[in-house]
């Protein structure tokens, strides 16, 4: 022993180990006197923590929760309590996968945190009214927006798909007055097409936000000449033989879309189409006729007709007594029918079985005119209106007498 003591490297090596341990005890004791050891137990409270809600989104709706944020108490070591404070890995949660619909108060539950803490929720339930979702198809409304170029107008919106599907809790959906988008066709001069978002709205006009299934459409709008659909005029010319009569004419399409500029198309009632003449026909047929561009028009829809001419054995009928009308008497002379004696006409007239049948006298008008006569003894030809597809019984010139005479002096 005092061997090693003489000898000079033992005792360095000795005064090493002593001077470490001392160093050693003395840091560990400023340690503890700072108040920073990590075995030392503390407690930490963090304020507004927001609840995390664990649910099938895809079936319910989570209407309300209170309350939204909690506080959490954490008790531990030192080390463990300073590791949940200075991290976001953990979660208050509030796990709904087994409850329905309705008003529920269920517990909360810390997920994330360090085993060998402690963690206290304040409140430790929450009272959450679920609501279930509900699904519901709805057309979609394209609000055209600006003017195209000069003389051209924007046609309706052409959308793909044209219904889409709106989720949402049922109150929610109850509020959607419709699902729309918009295009703008400003000085468009061709059709624009484009993919448009869908908005919600509510009964006030206000945006509602829900599930949109698609959320995105596919929308053309056409841009075309100003257009009016006025009803098609078919005219018919000549008459068939003697012997047959015109049953019935039918056209397809009965109307057609006109195209030109704004002022050509106002002031269109009616298009005039395709005359058709049926002198000598005596069988039934139909004609397929070009549409003729008038007034200006620089488009139709559809380009033809089709027209259905019905032609029947005709018969005929005697009508007596149809009274002659005068128009254009001037109001200085006396006007008279002198023949015939009654002013009255008997006329035969011919035609299809069905239309004849029914005619009556009344139905036909002979009509004198008169202006611009003189006074004196006229024979003029009488003009006969009669019904569409009726005609006289023979080939005739009906006349009459009139005796154009001034008035005597009051």
């Amino acid at each position: 022993m005092d061997k090693w003591l003489r000898n000079t490297n033992v005792v360095r090596i000795v005064a090493l180990v002593i001077g470490i341990l001392l160093w050693v005890v003395v840091h560990m004791e400023e340690t503890n006197l700072s108040g920073n050891s990590p075995l030392r137990e503390r407690e930490e409270t963090i304020n507004n923590v927001a609840i995390t809600a664990k649910y099938d989104e895809t079936h319910y709706h989570i209407s309300s929760m209170a309350p939204a944020n909690v506080q959490v108490i954490v008790k531990g070591k030192e080390s463990s309590v300073k590791k949940v404070t200075t991290s976001n890995s953990y979660q208050i949660e509030l796990d709904l996968t087994q409850v329905g619909k309705g008003d529920h108060q269920v517990a909360l539950k810390p997920v994330g945190f360090p085993s060998d803490v402690d963690v206290q929720i304040v409140p430790r339930t929450v009272h959450v009214v679920i609501e279930e979702l509900q699904m519901k198809e709805v057309p979609v409304v394209i609000n055209v927006k600006g003017t195209p170029a000069a003389g051209l107008k924007a046609g309706q919106p052409i959308v793909k798909p044209a219904k889409v599907y709106i989720t949402a809790q049922t109150s929610k959906l109850d509020q959607i007055e419709n699902v729309r988008g918009e295009v703008s066709v400003d000085k468009a001069q061709s059709a624009v097409t484009k993919q448009v978002r869908l908005q919600a709205f509510d009964k006030d006009g206000k945006e509602v936000t829900l599930n949109i299934n698609p959320s995105v459409v596919d929308v053309e709008v056409p841009i075309t000449s100003p257009f009016q659909t006025i009803p098609l005029q078919m005219k018919i010319s000549g008459e068939p033989p003697k012997g047959f009569a015109i049953a019935m004419v039918t056209q397809n399409p009965d109307k057609v879309t006109v195209f030109g500029t704004q002022d050509v198309v106002d002031r269109l009632e009616f298009y005039q189409g395709p005359q058709l003449n049926v002198q000598d026909l005596n069988e039934t047929r139909e004609f397929a006729l070009d549409i003729p561009l008038r007034n200006k028009v620089t488009q139709l829809d559809p380009a033809k007709v089709t027209v259905h001419v019905e032609i029947v054995p005709s018969i005929t009928k005697a009508l007596e007594n149809v009274p002659i009308t005068i128009i254009g008497q001037n109001e200085n002379y006396n006007t008279k029918v002198t023949l015939p004696e009654t002013a009255k006409l008997n006329i035969t007239v011919e035609g299809a079985p069905a239309l004849i049948d029914q005619l009556k006298v009344q139905d036909v008008q002979a009509i004198l005119d008169v202006s611009n006569l003189p006074p004196g003894k006229h024979e003029l030809k009488v003009t006969l209106n009669l019904p569409t597809y009726v005609k006289l019984g023979m080939p005739q010139e009906v006349k009459a007498t009139v005796e154009i005479s001034e008035k005597a002096p009051k």
